[in-house]
């Protein structure tokens, strides 16, 4: 395909689902790269529009209100919050943080609806869909599970397989049943409208297998996977109260589809950022969650520009969960309006795992972004660091804390901080924290120049092509050169007998230092202010760097501060015992209760003698790790019991421990020891055991009936 002059960009990321915080593998897909890349554009001087916002018309939503038992829209709002201000403190510089609740989004989504709608582009049906005739209700794709046609999975929805990441349409599921009774669906006639995908297959074809053969290959390999079976109508409304009511008359009960008023969200959030140029900013500040340190007149365009001009570069970072979305129905819902551009890039990453495991919202396996900025104040860019050098580009990676400690300690810590330390240090220890003029350059010192200068146009590149762990390497490697050069150079040792050679070293060293607080920006963009501020660095663009006249001979810097410290065992081992507990919850919440056995009459009831009694003796039967010895009083007499329960009780915290005991039992060796009948306990979801006891004490030898 011809490269295009681009004049601007415009670039998404995937909204959220308001029906629960951000994790850690939402920043890993959509939201952290999309920051590096749009940070560096920002330093490259180009003109850029950021846009994100909250997804509130899903019916996940729905679901999340039925269950706390509030109204979706008190959902909306509350993690709409949460979710904006994680956002915002994590340093995710949306341009603006925007909701397809807002009034904007209505018009919007319901406009570019009426466009279609006139042209009769849209296909008018009625069919056979899902009704839950005990709720009374026709039930969206989330209303719906069943097990996976393609892997089996038994908990996927009705529009997606969360194992697999299939796509799916309902009635593709087995044995479907409504999440809203737990009852099989029926199949019940409903009208609703269709967007024709098929009559865009050709268009698309060449969008796409022709002119985007350059994607990432799991997103090119998806579509034209998509492609190759040959696209269907799609329904674009639902029967649904909560959404954006369909724009026809007599559609009462009906609204948009989310995957069809979703994407929409990224134009009305473009749409109100330009409509806030005129708006007070301190009024809008909070309420559209726009990036702190810069006022939305960023844009020289108007919106219609950022999303109607040839000469915009349109880039959507998303997960691989909605390549399909992105590249196929949004696509074909603006070729069917027929006024704005397609995506020029889909950068989709793969799926990030959490200790192994699958990341979890509904089995809250995550690491979930507000809880990590309580649990690791001022330390966002240590998990930035992490996320981006894990990142699942090209295949599903994994998330560990040892892994986050580790380079957090030998990365941050001992390289990139500790040349910081060091240079910024020894400048103030020999000359007052002033940058000495640079003498006479060994070989040495020129080849360290020469490689400096080559970096920027490297971590560019690769940023440039959406590589942006490799772009990371880059710049820990620039940091890895200085720490080297002033390893190799000990100017510590030097100053006794040569200082103009240390005068030279360190500017050197303080240029490194320079080039790294500009470059840091768009990954560690919170260190690379604190490092800017030791350097006492005026604003740099990109372009500048490479040289090494950043900082001017006479220039004073600022006293110095760590960058990064030592995250110590004890911290990891907390998150670590997080994890496990909700591990070991989530296998209690999931364990299936043992069947009934086989019935038995009352006779065969009858002949067992179960009494109250209480233990007044206890001890460890020698050599074995499960069992007790107890002496028991069943008010008949006092006898010997062998029970395994020593792995969940102290011999001495049982005695005076009222007990159901079965003394009919005929009596049987155990490690030697005659057991003369058993104590009955009650086996607890977690493998816990719990004595069976009355409420309150009664006397022994008490009968149980």
């Amino acid at each position: 395909m011809k490269m295009k002059e681009i004049k601007r960009y415009t670039v998404t990321s995937a909204l959220p689902y308001t029906n629960g915080p951000v994790h850690i593998g939402h920043l890993a897909g959509a939201y952290l790269p999309a920051d590096i890349y749009v940070r560096y554009l920002r330093a490259k001087g180009k003109d850029v529009v950021f846009v994100c916002g909250s997804d509130e018309h899903g019916v996940p939503i729905t679901i999340k209100a039925k269950a706390e038992g509030v109204t979706p829209q008190q959902v909306v709002d509350k993690y709409h919050k949460i979710i904006g201000d994680s956002f915002r403190d994590f340093g995710i510089s949306f341009d603006i943080y925007h909701r397809t609740s807002s009034k904007t989004q209505h018009e919007t989504a319901s406009e570019i609806f009426k466009t279609i709608y006139d042209k009769g582009k849209f296909i008018e049906e009625t069919s056979e869909q899902y009704f839950d005739e005990k709720a009374q209700q026709f039930l969206a794709d989330r209303y719906i599970t069943g097990t996976c046609p393609k892997c089996g999975y038994d908990k996927a929805y009705g529009d997606q397989c969360e194992n697999c990441g299939s796509t799916l349409n309902a009635t593709d599921l087995i044995n479907p049943k409504s999440t809203l009774s737990g009852e099989q669906p029926i199949m019940k006639s409903t009208k609703h409208w269709y967007l024709p995908l098929d009559q865009y297959q050709t268009q698309l074809e060449k969008y796409i297998l022709e002119d985007h053969k350059d994607w990432k290959t799991n997103v090119f390999g998806q579509c034209k996977s998509w492609l190759h079976q040959g696209l269907q109508p799609r329904a674009v409304t639902r029967d649904l109260e909560w959404g954006i009511p369909v724009p026809i008359p007599g559609t009462d009960g009906k609204v948009l589809y989310v995957w069809f008023d979703a994407p929409i969200g990224y134009i009305s959030a473009t749409k109100e950022l330009f409509g806030l140029k005129d708006a007070a900013w301190s009024d809008k500040h909070d309420e559209y969650y726009l990036k702190a340190d810069r006022k939305p007149q960023t844009s020289a365009a108007s919106w219609e520009e950022h999303w109607k001009s040839k000469d915009t570069q349109l880039v959507h970072f998303i997960g691989k969960d909605n390549i399909v979305f992105h590249c196929i129905i949004f696509p074909a819902m603006l070729m069917a309006e027929g006024s704005y551009i397609w995506a020029d890039e889909v950068p989709a990453n793969e799926f990030l795992n959490l200790e192994s495991n699958k990341i979890s919202t509904s089995r809250n396996w995550a690491v979930w972004l507000n809880d990590y900025l309580v649990d690791f104040k001022d330390k966002q860019d240590v998990l930035r660091y992490v996320l981006c050098a894990t990142a699942p580009e090209t295949k599903d990676n994994d998330f560990t804390w040892k892994d986050f400690q580790s380079r957090n300690n030998s990365e941050l810590v001992a390289i990139f901080g500790n040349f910081i330390n060091r240079v910024v240090v020894l400048s103030h220890k020999y000359f007052e924290g002033k940058v000495m003029p640079m003498g006479a350059m060994t070989d040495f010192d020129k080849e360290v120049i020469a490689e400096l200068q080559s970096y920027p146009a490297k971590i560019g590149a690769s940023i440039e092509n959406y590589r942006f762990r490799e772009a990371l390497q880059e710049f820990m490697s620039l940091a890895r050169l200085g720490n080297k050069y002033l390893a190799d150079t000990e100017p510590w040792k030097l100053i006794k007998t040569d200082e103009e050679r240390v005068k030279t070293i360190l500017n050197i060293g303080l240029q490194i230092a320079a080039n790294l607080a500009v470059l840091a920006e768009p990954f560690i963009p919170f260190s690379a202010k604190k490092l800017a501020s030791m350097l006492n660095l005026d604003n740099v663009s990109w372009d500048e760097t490479g040289s090494i006249d950043l900082l001017k001979a006479g220039h004073q810097l600022n006293e110095g501060v760590l960058l990064f410290d030592k995250i110590e065992d004890d911290v990891i081992e907390l998150q670590i015992k997080k994890l496990m507990d909700t591990k070991e919850a989530n296998e209690v919440a999931n364990k299936v209760t043992v069947p009934a056995k086989e019935n038995i009459t009352f006779d065969e009831f009858s002949k067992m003698d179960i009494r109250v009694g209480t233990i007044i003796s206890a001890e460890k039967v020698a050599k074995t790790k499960k069992l007790l010895k107890l002496t028991v009083d069943t008010g008949i007499d006092q006898r010997t019991v062998v029970s395994g329960i020593a792995e969940y009780f102290d011999p001495e915290s049982i005695i005076g421990q009222q007990v159901s005991i079965l003394v009919n039992l005929a009596p049987r060796e155990i490690k030697g020891i005659e057991s003369q009948g058993m104590i009955l306990m009650a086996e607890d979801a977690d493998g816990k055991l719990r004595f069976t006891a009355p409420t309150a004490k009664v006397k022994n030898g008490s009968e149980i009936r």
